[in-house]
């Protein structure tokens, strides 16, 4: 089974659709059920083939990983069972018993359900662009319910615990005879828990969890990307009667930011220049991503959009020592409110041959053509 593909074990493509690769498992699932295929050796080989296959594709961090990584991901104690078997009873049996539960005979009994794990929960989280540079230790709050401290998560008043059901006698199923078929149904007393609680407990009524806001320190690493999803295992709902915690699952946003623009690993920063000094060269004061500042030489006859590269001055690259570039992009600015010295200057510039060709290259080239296409036009 390790060198096979489990998209072709289950016959669908690598763009499946979660329900598609379900519904897939499920029609070769009761084709290949050994008790539909007694003594077929080769049938059970591929009833676990589809079994390790979907255990993986079902689930969205194991397909990801299966995805990028193939096989490999799962050696070595990766989360995939070697055997093909199945992991706590998942994949196949969930399926088995919505399949098969209501007809046969219940698989010896059938699983019983004490505990039920809790849902998972979502956090958007807005970062600034200088945390998502530098990293930080990052604190939420998160209403979502916990474990009931006076039950210890059991559900049941002063130390007393679940008994067994009385409709079901612990089985969690009922069974009743319809025509030729014996139907098997979820015990509705117990929702097959297969027990009941007699003396629920007075804080939180039997369900062994209460809602609680908690604080959690969250770390945001340097480098990170905008729409990242960073998982924090068993901060999510508390299961229910004991059961296991769901995750929490952050999602964060990077803010726009006043001066620069993030590109990858690079910063983009417009930055408005005296016409004087673009024209005469000089230099000018920059501000970095870091708090810091940064001196950039504006050579004579600099244009608007002309970029100047300051390198090691962008972005941190995650999990990485690497920086990015910072491109400064220089923006003219013409001047306004002149004073009637001002303009007299700069009238005796343009009578000079201000406008000439040889100081106003690409207005020069612009009206040429310009005047190209109306002759075109008359022709």
């Amino acid at each position: 089974m390790a060198d096979k593909d489990y998209y072709e074990v289950l016959g669908v493509d690598r763009g499946a659709e979660a329900s598609a690769i379900k519904s897939a498992y499920r029609k070769l699932a009761k084709e290949l059920h050994p008790d539909k295929n007694p003594g077929d050796d080769k049938a059970e080989q591929r009833f676990k083939e589809i079994n390790q296959a979907y255990d993986i594709l079902k689930d969205e961090q194991k397909r990801a990983a299966y995805d990028r990584y193939g096989h490999e991901a799962f050696q070595n104690g990766g989360g995939a069972h070697a055997g093909g078997g199945f992991e706590n009873g998942g994949g196949f049996a969930d399926i088995f018993d919505e399949m098969f539960g209501e007809f046969m005979g219940g698989r010896g009994g059938g699983r019983r359900r004490t505990s039920t794990r809790g849902s998972d929960l979502r956090y958007n989280l807005d970062v600034s662009l200088e945390d998502a540079f530098a990293g930080k230790q990052a604190r939420v709050k998160v209403n979502a319910s916990a474990g009931c401290d006076e039950c210890h998560g059991s559900g049941a008043a002063g130390g007393s615990e679940p008994v067994s059901c009385p409709s079901c006698q612990g089985a969690g199923k009922v069974r009743a005879q319809q025509g030729f078929f014996t139907v098997e149904r979820t015990c509705p007393t117990c929702q097959g828990a297969g027990r009941v609680i007699d003396n629920p407990c007075g804080s939180c009524g039997g369900a062994g969890r209460v809602n609680k806001e908690k604080t959690l320190s969250v770390n945001i690493p340097s480098g990170i990307e905008d729409g990242t999803r960073i998982r924090v295992a068993g901060e999510g709902e508390a299961g229910l009667r004991g059961g296991p915690a769901g995750d929490l699952y952050i999602f964060v946003t990077i803010q726009p930011h006043r001066f620069f623009r993030r590109d990858g690993a690079d910063i983009q920063c417009r930055v408005p220049i005296p016409m004087t000094t673009a024209s005469l060269g000089g230099s000018i004061e920059v501000p970095t991503i870091d708090g810091g500042r940064a001196r950039v030489n504006i050579p004579a006859g600099t244009q608007t959009g002309q970029q100047f590269r300051l390198r090691a001055k962008g972005m941190s690259v995650l999990r990485s020592n690497v920086r990015g570039d910072m491109y400064v992009q220089a923006q003219i600015e013409t001047p306004v409110n002149l004073t009637k010295d001002q303009r007299d200057l700069l009238k005796k510039f343009e009578d000079s041959g201000g406008g000439s060709p040889k100081h106003s290259p690409e207005s020069e080239g612009f009206f040429t053509k310009v005047k190209e296409f109306w002759d075109d036009l008359k022709d």
